[in-house]
């Protein structure tokens, strides 16, 4: 088991990368203890290290039984059997790691064919870039920009990317930062700024991307195309249910709630999870609730170290049977991993699986579905049988 370190080199190189919320809490907001809920018997748990990384941010599964690693300042690397091998890509003089900015996240589409980059170029733009892969490599002469984004502020820039079961590129954006939403982007349709989008990469022909014609607000006055779902402060990473396809996002909160939500796999997207008037199943501050919030699947509270949700996968490997169908998921601060129980989509218990990861910025998960574990300090450790 690896005893959790509190680092503040780290900490103070990062400006904390998973926009930890403690930076932008103010000293009257004080933080609430945790929701109750269920505790179960966790499964038999241990982390096992198979890599050092440089700030290891975001992974996605690769060509053959690869897994690609993003480290912050601008490299990617491929995990294999012997530990991480040489930059397959380097980017890090094209990318700035202020406050929470930097490489954030990779993505595969689903033939392995083009290879996808989230990061904040040198003027703090949000941009996703395209690569085409060749024989198990990047071609780096068929670089091009899908999408770019504006931040206002250093913190916030979301950064996840992931194809899910439609085919379909889905990006997460922050607010734009600061603290509280100043500008109220997380309930506004006319910026990306506090959404997950939802774009075709490969179908706009001249255009660098299409946006789907089923997505909710298409053809609707003063929004956005690209919006899949809103009211996110900064959803630091989301994934899809490698087997029913249901949607998972952990919601990093201002000062008080973390939150994850669920998106099931018939929506037609347009949900609106309640941010800047909701923290949580909270009002935040002066806010009134939405009409049309839809309240998170789990919230809990700044007890003890907790205090920026990093969200995870639902567990469908072969090696931890007894974790099958449960979702898994940590705290940048607190680093433990944690299950939580569904049934029907709803949570039915929790569990403390009694490992802990570190600065745990961010899950991955492997071509055999089983889950690792990204320390920011550099640690990568897979989640393993306890011996």
């Amino acid at each position: 088991m690896k005893v959790r370190t509190r680092s503040s080199a780290i900490i103070g190189t990062l400006c904390v990368v998973a926009g930890l919320a403690f930076a932008n809490a103010s000293a009257n907001e004080p933080a609430d203890g945790p929701a109750n809920s269920q505790q179960k018997a966790a499964a038999a748990v241990a982390l096992k290290e198979v890599g050092q990384a440089e700030n290891p941010a975001a992974g996605t599964a690769g060509p053959g039984d690869s897994v690609w690693i993003a480290e912050r300042p601008g490299r990617v690397r491929v995990l294999g059997p012997d530990g991480l091998g040489e930059p397959v890509l380097d980017i890090t003089d094209e990318t700035t790691i202020d406050g929470e900015r930097g490489l954030l996240g990779v993505a595969f589409d689903k033939d392995f064919a083009h290879f996808y980059i989230m990061f904040t170029d040198l003027e703090g733009t949000s941009t996703l870039d395209e690569f085409a892969v060749e024989d198990g490599k990047l071609n780096e002469d068929s670089r091009r920009t899908v999408l770019t984004q504006e931040q206002p502020y250093d913190n916030h820039n979301g950064g996840q990317i992931a194809f899910g079961p439609d085919g379909m590129l889905y990006i997460a954006l922050g607010d734009g930062g600061s603290g509280g939403d100043p500008d109220g982007n997380g309930q506004k349709l006319d910026t990306l700024l506090g959404k997950i989008l939802r774009i075709d990469p490969a179908g706009g022909g001249e255009e660098p991307y299409k946006i789907p014609d089923d997505n909710p607000f298409v053809g609707q006055e003063g929004a956005r195309g690209e919006i899949w779902s809103y009211g996110l402060r900064n959803p630091w990473r989301f994934s899809f249910d490698a087997e029913n396809g249901d949607l998972y996002i952990g919601d990093v909160g201002q000062s008080a709630w973390e939150e994850i939500d669920r998106q099931p796999a018939d929506s037609k997207g347009g949900e609106n999870y309640g941010w800047n008037q909701m923290e949580g199943n909270h009002v935040f501050r002066e806010g009134t609730e939405p009409e049309n919030h839809v309240p998170p699947m789990h919230e809990y509270g700044r007890d003890d170290l907790a205090c920026s949700v990093t969200g995870g996968f639902v567990y469908r490997g072969e090696k931890l049977p007894d974790l099958k169908g449960q979702y898994l998921f940590s705290d940048y601060c607190d680093g433990t991993v944690r299950a939580l129980q569904m049934e029907d989509g709803k949570v039915v218990g929790e569990s403390d699986l009694g490992v802990n990861g570190g600065e745990v910025v961010s899950f991955a998960q492997g071509p055999d579905k089983e889950l690792y574990v990204l320390d920011i300090g550099g640690t990568i450790s897979r989640i393993d049988p306890a011996a």
